[in-house]
C-alpha cells in the first residue's frame, strides 16, 4: 500500500464506522418513540422530563446544527424551530406548552437532516478542523442522541399505562464477588488526552495521587438497601447531611422511587410491569442524599470521583490506566450491562469478565454511581466545541455520577466518562457504591 493510499483507507474505515453508530444510535431512538402512540409521545409523563416528541425533534435539532450547518456548511433545513429546541431556552416543565412539531412532521425533520448528514459524510476530510478530527463532531452527535434515548428510557420508567417496552432478563450470577477491594496508596492517570471522541470535561490526562482506600466491590444491592430502611435509616437524622434531611422530610422519602410495600417486602415497578424486590441487584433510583445516608449507616462513605476512577481503569501490573475496567476493548455483551439490552440492573456477579484486575465488579452499566464530588473541570480543562456542554454546569449544584447504567450506550460510557446531576435527582438509573479510608495495617499490609 503506498502512502497515499494509507490516509484515505484509514477515512474510509472511520466513515464507515460514523455511519453504522450513527444508524444503530437512530433505530434506538425510533424503538423508544414509536413503541407509544401519538398521545403519550405528546404527553408530559412528568414535570422532570419533557414530552418524548421534544426530545425526537431536538436530537435532530442538534444535528443540523452541528453537523448540517457548522461541519457541512449547507443550508439550513428548519431555521424557525432551533429556539423550540434550545434546551437552555426551553426549561423541561414549559416544553409541553410550545407549539412543538407533532410527530409525523418530527420524524420527516429527522429524517431529512439524517439524510443530509450521510450526503456531506462521503465527502468529509477528517483533516480540516478540530472538530471534524477522528470524527469528533459525528461522535459528539451520537453520544448527545444516546444521552437523550437514555433519558427518553427514564421516561418510559415514568409513564403510566401497561408496558410497552420489552426485553430479556440480565444474565444470572456466574462468580461470588467479594465484599470490598483496597486500593493502593499512588498516583494514577485521570481522564484522557487520546480517546478521540472523548468530551471536553473528560480531559486532559493528569495525575492524580491518592492514599489507599477501600470499595465495595460491587455497587450496593437491594438487599443491603432493604436492611437500612428496615434500621429506620430514612427516619433517623444522624445519617443525613442537614440538606440531605431537609430534602428527605419535604420530599417524604421513605424508599427508592417505584418501590412499594408487598406483604412482608418490597415489590417495585419496572417499566409497566410490578416484580419483587431482588436482594442481589444493585439499588437504583435513589438520588444522592440516599446514598450519603445509607453509606454514613453502614459506616464507610461515598467513593470521590478519583477513588471511582482509579479503582476502574488503573492497571496495577503495569500502574497505565486503562479505557475500561477489563482493559482497551469496547464493551461487549459479556463486559457490562448496557444500552438498554436488559431493562433494569444484573445481579452482582453476572459480569466476572467485566472485572477490574483488582477484583472490582460491575463499575461499567448497571446504574450510575453517585460519588462524592462536585463537578469541576480536570485541571487544564479547554471548554469544547461550546461552554454549554460542560462549563456552564460547574460549581457546587451538582454532584458526578459514573459508571453508566443498563440504559446507557457503548458510546456515551467510557472509564472517563462523567455525567452529573442534582443531588435530590433519582429518576434517572443511578445508584451507588461505598468506600472507606483504609485503616493502618490494611495500608502498609
Amino acid at each position: 500500500m503506498t502512502t497515499t493510499e494509507q490516509p484515505d483507507t484509514q477515512a474510509e474505515v472511520l466513515r464507515s464506522r460514523i455511519a453504522a453508530e450513527l444508524e444503530r444510535t437512530r433505530a434506538r431512538t425510533a424503538l423508544l418513540t414509536e413503541a407509544v402512540d401519538d398521545d403519550d409521545l405528546t404527553r408530559q409523563h412528568s414535570p422532570l422530563m419533557s414530552p418524548l416528541v421534544w426530545d425526537l425533534a431536538h436530537v435532530g435539532n442538534q444535528e443540523e446544527l452541528w453537523l448540517v450547518r457548522d461541519v457541512g456548511g449547507r443550508e439550513p433545513v428548519r431555521h424557525d424551530i432551533d429556539d423550540l429546541y434550545d434546551a437552555f431556552k426551553q426549561p423541561r416543565k414549559d416544553r409541553p406548552s410550545l407549539p412543538l412539531l407533532p410527530p409525523a412532521e418530527a420524524r420527516a425533520y429527522v429524517s431529512t437532516v439524517r439524510d443530509k448528514v450521510f450526503d456531506l459524510l462521503d465527502g468529509i476530510r477528517f483533516t480540516d478542523r478540530p472538530l471534524v478530527a477522528e470524527g469528533f463532531a459525528f461522535g459528539m452527535i451520537v453520544q448527545h442522541e444516546q444521552q437523550h434515548d437514555e433519558t427518553m428510557l427514564a421516561t418510559h420508567q415514568l409513564r403510566a399505562g401497561p408496558a410497552v417496552l420489552d426485553a430479556p432478563p440480565p444474565p444470572e450470577p456466574r462468580v461470588r464477588v467479594a465484599d470490598e477491594v483496597l486500593v493502593p496508596a499512588g498516583p494514577f492517570t485521570m481522564g484522557t488526552s487520546t480517546d478521540p471522541w472523548a468530551l471536553d470535561n473528560e480531559r486532559p490526562a493528569h495525575t492524580v495521587a491518592l492514599p489507599a482506600y477501600v470499595i465495595d466491590a460491587a455497587p450496593v444491592t437491594n438487599g443491603r438497601y432493604r436492611e437500612f430502611i428496615a434500621a429506620g435509616g430514612y427516619d433517623d437524622p444522624r445519617w443525613w447531611s442537614g440538606p440531605g434531611w431537609r430534602h428527605r422530610t419535604e420530599a417524604g422519602l421513605s424508599a427508592p422511587i417505584h418501590w412499594r410495600r408487598d406483604g412482608d417486602g418490597w415489590a417495585y415497578r419496572r417499566f409497566g410491569r410490578w416484580s419483587p424486590v431482588r436482594d442481589d441487584e444493585p439499588v437504583v433510583h435513589v438520588c444522592w442524599y440516599e446514598a450519603e445516608a445509607f453509606a454514613a449507616w453502614a459506616g464507610r462513605r461515598l467513593p470521590t470521583e478519583a477513588e471511582w476512577e482509579k479503582a476502574a481503569r488503573w492497571d496495577p501490573g503495569t500502574g497505565r490506566s486503562r479505557r475500561y475496567p477489563w482493559g482497551d476493548d469496547d464493551p461487549t455483551g459479556e463486559h457490562a450491562n448496557l444500552g438498554q439490552r436488559h431493562l433494569w440492573p444484573a445481579p452482582v456477579g453476572a459480569y466476572p469478565a467485566g472485572a477490574s484486575p483488582l477484583g472490582v465488579h460491575q463499575l461499567i452499566g448497571e446504574v450510575w454511581e453517585w460519588t462524592s464530588s462536585t463537578f469541576r473541570g480536570h485541571p487544564g480543562f479547554t471548554a469544547f466545541p461550546y461552554r454549554e456542554y460542560s462549563e456552564v454546569f460547574f460549581g457546587d449544584d451538582y454532584r458526578v455520577l459514573r459508571g453508566g447504567s443498563f440504559g446507557t450506550d457503548r458510546a456515551a460510557c467510557r472509564g472517563t466518562f462523567r455525567n452529573w446531576d442534582y443531588p435530590i435527582r433519582r429518576q434517572i438509573f443511578s445508584g451507588f457504591r461505598c468506600a472507606r479510608d483504609a485503616r493502618p495495617e490494611e495500608a502498609h499490609g
